[in-house]
């Protein structure tokens, strides 16, 4: 008779991300000890005080001082990631010690991979070190980089962890991670993992906040309930549909460098001038959700441009990230997907439904990224972000 196996250690990583949507911190406490099955032990949010948006966004945009802003930014987001973190571990009765490493994000203000000179860059506020002597946890950052020097996008990132959690052995899986900016990760069926592929495909809610902002001075629509109101304007449709960046073949990424206020705005005059009308405020932010759905599908066009896949074996599109929390802009998906595949069954579904909740994946990703850090494993599919090989991302600052 064989000897039990002894219980597996568990192998405890923190996952911290804040995103372009500006909302907050989310921290996700995982077991990675059976790494084909890893376990969401915790999850905790914490909000960014108001006037820390603002001061975001004046960085993300350009501002005085801006060395000088960026580097105590930097301070006060190690802070709100270290306070979720304590704030985790107190609610699943976890201590330091018990954490192999925190896989912290940091907050993007610049995004500009091959610009400017032969290798362009991407920056993610994030202080490492004042994080480590805040919560006593080794911290893996600065992710994205590595990617960047070695001629690639540094982004998406999250498709090699939605491969791990969400493909199927029959039938291929699209995911639309619907953050700030929005991504597809194609996962093909599991005999074809070589077809994974992955890249933006534009605004999530990045654009819709704004206009949520600007109009009800509310920080997101929630629950979709603005959106809903509104009746789709397909002349305005089409005409933010002609963004070149829509066009661009992947690998590419994008973010608030390129769909912003100024971009909408001048949108609206070119409308006007156009038309000589001005659509009702609530009818522009469900066109902006049609934007989002529809430059999502539409990226679909470039699986069987960029792999050996069809459209024919997709059986189920999956959603996360805050927009899946948008019933507007769920609805948008549900009826441009039965449009799109009038004779085809695709299951559209959010990450809930497969038990992951849709705003905890992002930071689930990072603990998976810290993780592979450790273990000297890849990050990155440079099919996805365009670099030239596989690298082990991040940088380790031991506690």
């Amino acid at each position: 008779m064989s000897a039990p196996h002894a219980p597996t250690e568990p192998q405890l990583f923190v996952g911290l991300m804040s995103g372009t949507s500006l909302d907050g911190v989310d921290a996700v406490l995982i077991d990675f000890s059976d790494s084909k099955n890893p376990c969401v032990l915790g999850h905790s949010f914490l909000a960014f005080p108001s006037e820390f948006k603002l001061e975001l966004m004046a960085l993300n945009e350009g501002c005085q001082e801006e060395l000088h802003r960026s580097h105590l930014a930097a301070n006060r987001i190690s802070e709100l990631y270290a306070q979720c973190t304590l704030d985790l571990l107190q609610s699943t009765r976890r201590s330091h010690e018990q954490i192999r490493a925190l896989g912290a994000h940091g907050q993007t203000v610049r995004h500009q991979p091959g610009l400017h000179d032969a290798w362009g860059y991407t920056t993610q506020l994030l202080n490492p070190a004042l994080l480590a002597e805040l919560t006593h946890i080794d911290v893996v950052s600065d992710f994205r980089a590595r990617d960047v020097a070695s001629g690639g996008q540094g982004a998406p990132l999250v498709p090699a962890f939605h491969q791990a959690i969400f493909s199927a052995p029959h039938q291929a899986v699209a995911v639309f991670n619907l953050g700030g900016m929005s991504n597809l990760s194609w996962l093909p069926q599991a005999h074809q993992p070589e077809e994974l592929i992955g890249f933006d495909c534009g605004p999530g809610n990045v654009l819709l906040d704004l206009w949520c902002k600007r109009h009800l001075n509310m920080d997101f629509d929630r629950n979709g309930d603005w959106s809903l109101q509104g009746t789709v304007n397909t002349e305005l449709l089409s005409q933010l549909l002609e963004e070149p960046f829509f066009k661009q073949a992947p690998p590419k990424s994008t973010g608030r460098d390129l769909f912003h206020a100024t971009w909408l705005d001048g949108h609206f005059k070119h409308f006007h001038a156009h038309t000589g009308t001005s659509p009702r405020a609530e009818d522009v932010q469900a066109t902006l959700c049609a934007l989002t759905a529809e430059s999502c599908l539409q990226s679909l066009a470039w699986v069987q441009a960029l792999t050996s896949s069809s459209l024919k074996g997709l059986g189920r599109i999956v959603l996360c990230g805050g927009g899946a929390l948008n019933l507007a802009l769920v609805a948008e998906f549900q009826e441009r997907t039965r449009q799109m595949f009038p004779t085809q069954a695709v299951e559209l579904q959010t990450s809930k439904d497969l038990g992951w909740p849709v705003d905890q994946i992002e930071a689930s990703a990072f603990a998976w990224l810290a993780n592979q850090h450790l273990s000297k494993g890849f990050g990155n599919v440079p099919k996805v972000t365009g670099a030239k090989g596989p690298r082990v991302l991040g940088s380790h600052t031991p506690a």
